[in-house]
């Protein structure tokens, strides 16, 4: 039986434009990528406090917070739910768990932004592939116009001299398998809306900045 006919979408007298209209800006998603060092997160973080300043109504997911909960690994959910749990809804790093957890995100970016919030996400998610699925569930879920991919473009040498978690330091000793950039690709966005130059020395301001204005030329707020 397929169950999956029996799952139909349900209609909510509120809406997504009255959402927008009450909030007075639109719900995108700004989801920024790049190395683990490249300064995403941080940037990110400076962009959510400069909205939040400006009176928008915003959230932000980071890579590390949702691996405490929504898509944990097999060792967190085992005390709680048990091995076979774990083991089958548990996220790792290999391509497909990868592949999953940005599935899992951008599913819950997508409704976010349809609730009209300004949603920051900041996932080194190096598969092309899988970033281009999330903007194509982020656009059918609202417009064409509401993924906003930031590209953090911070050469390799600067994320690894700066390795803020040792994480580097821990890939090259052979600690840490699948690590992108040392044993596993980073495939660059090839027409990201924003590219970012983190090796240029701007500060981090800046470069949140630059994200800022761009949202404003935009009309999202």
């Amino acid at each position: 039986m397929d169950v999956s006919k029996d799952i139909v979408w349900h209609q909510h007298s509120v809406d997504r434009e009255m959402r927008e209209r009450r909030l007075g800006q639109q719900g995108c998603v700004i989801w920024f990528t790049g190395l683990s060092g490249c300064g995403k997160s941080t940037i990110a973080n400076a962009l959510d406090v400069m909205l939040s300043e400006a009176g928008r109504a915003t959230t932000l997911l980071d890579g590390d917070n949702v691996r405490h909960g929504l898509c944990a690994p097999p060792a967190v959910l085992e005390p709680e739910h048990g091995a076979e749990f774990a083991e089958r809804f548990g996220l790792g790093f290999g391509a497909v768990d990868r592949e999953e957890n940005i599935r899992r995100i951008g599913s819950v970016a997508a409704l976010m932004a349809s609730a009209g919030l300004i949603t920051l996400t900041a996932f080194v998610s190096p598969y092309r592939r899988d970033r281009d699925r999330v903007r194509k569930i982020v656009s059918q879920a609202g417009r064409p116009s509401d993924f906003v991919e930031v590209f953090v473009d911070t050469p390799l040498e600067v994320c690894e001299a700066r390795d803020p978690k040792g994480l580097y330091k821990k890939a090259r000793a052979g600690q840490i398998k699948q690590f992108t950039g040392i044993s596993d690709p980073y495939e660059s966005p090839e027409s990201p809306e924003i590219r970012l130059d983190g090796g240029a020395g701007e500060s981090v301001d800046e470069m949140a900045g630059q994200v800022k204005a761009w949202l404003v030329e935009h009309g999202v707020f």
